[in-house]
């Protein structure tokens, strides 16, 4: 039987919820469906973001000949099935689920065929594809980032199902799928299966229900390391080493876990502890050198050390607060003693006039002159 997220799954633009800042009117894939533009790109996106129904959307518009492979299970006899299909002049779009599962050498193999264009490229990913998408390849692809959906776009996506749930049903729903509108579906799916009526009741039952797994590209993947980034967090350690077992375990890409913790040395230990960041890579390094079963150890080690750490969020927090005076006020002009005056007509303007290297002014643009967002040490 066919799941009930492919059945309602959108077969245009106007039907399709989130996204705007792509899809809307005016917007890059917008304007490239509308005008039939053949390009390669990667669509970068939490899970249940809509990165699928946007590569159907896309291969329609352009009546394209559609292959869909995982890089979980293809390989390079799927990309010559591929190439070796005679469709005439029918474009061949290829979509590609987790490109960055794909290693060196298949996407090595892969690259000719984009770069000729006898294969339009989609690939989707749900981690930052500069780290594990060769750059030839990443450089004839352009990224569209896809943004987790907001509770009132999942609410909408809820309603396009048709099962009738009150709103305190919707709202607990929402919240719980965290934006993945392909599991807030299922759990729709199995509770009337399970339950018949849908109320938060029967939601939560089913939620327990589930049988404890661990899918790589699901929502028990997203669980686990938010449990063991938060557990390290918390420095507890014990915890934080059972989340990293049951992720080794499960199969989980080492570097994948590794990849969090140099991104936690320096968000959450910060600069209560700048070493951190140094023993974090030296994880990074040992997993790419070492690998499995032996760099489990490195990341142990690692793990222990980060949990006995003290934290310190300011640097990170700080960062976030100068990012918003960024966007509520673009590029404010730099102060004309902090530019180089590298010509004549610089200098008569008063390019780098009065700067000192050590100077105790403020160094902020004008507007902004006085705002302190790193928080001086006690």
């Amino acid at each position: 039987m066919e799941p009930l997220a492919s059945k309602i799954r959108p077969k245009s633009l106007k039907e399709f919820v989130g996204q705007e800042h792509l899809v809307g009117e005016g917007k890059p894939l917008n304007i490239a469906i509308a005008q039939k533009h053949l390009f390669s790109f990667v669509l970068w996106g939490p899970p249940g973001s809509g990165k699928t129904t946007l590569a159907k959307i896309y291969a329609k518009s352009l009546d394209a000949k559609l292959y869909e492979l995982s890089a979980v299970s293809a390989g390079k006899a799927d990309i010559k099935a591929i190439i070796g299909d005679k469709i005439g002049d029918q474009p061949k779009v290829l979509f590609l689920d987790e490109i960055h599962r794909f290693n060196k050498a298949q996407q090595d193999f892969l690259l000719p065929y984009v770069e000729s264009g006898e294969l339009t490229l989609i690939g989707a990913t749900t981690e930052n594809p500069s780290f594990e998408v060769i750059s030839p390849l990443l450089s004839r692809c352009r990224v569209f980032v896809l943004n987790e959906l907001s509770l009132e776009e999942m609410a909408k996506i809820i309603k396009q199902t048709g099962f009738k749930l009150d709103k305190k049903a919707t709202d607990w729903l929402c919240a719980m799928a965290n934006g993945d509108a392909r599991q807030a579906i299922l759990m729709l799916e199995s509770t009337k299966e399970l339950y018949g009526a849908i109320t938060v009741e029967t939601l939560k039952d089913t939620l327990q229900a589930k049988f404890l797994r661990y899918d790589k590209k699901g929502e028990e993947h997203y669980n686990t390391i938010s449990a063991f980034i938060k557990s390290m967090r918390a420095s507890q350690a014990d915890a934080a080493l059972y989340y990293l077992a049951r992720m080794i375990d499960a199969g989980e890409d080492p570097k994948f876990i590794a990849r969090r913790m140099v991104i936690f040395a320096s968000e959450d230990v910060g600069l209560a502890h700048p070493t951190a960041l140094v023993v974090a890579n030296d994880v990074f390094r040992a997993v790419e050198i070492i690998g499995l079963p032996e760099c489990a150890i490195n990341l142990a080690h690692g793990v222990a050390y980060l949990c006995g750490c003290k934290k310190d969020r300011s640097a990170n927090d700080a960062y976030f607060k100068a990012m918003e005076d960024v966007k509520a006020y673009g590029n404010l002009p730099v102060p004309l003693k902090l530019r180089n005056a590298e010509t004549k007509l610089m200098e008569e303007l008063e390019y780098g006039k009065g700067y000192e290297k050590y100077a105790k002014d403020d160094f902020l643009p004008e507007k902004l002159k006085g705002k302190k967002y790193l928080s001086p040490k006690k």
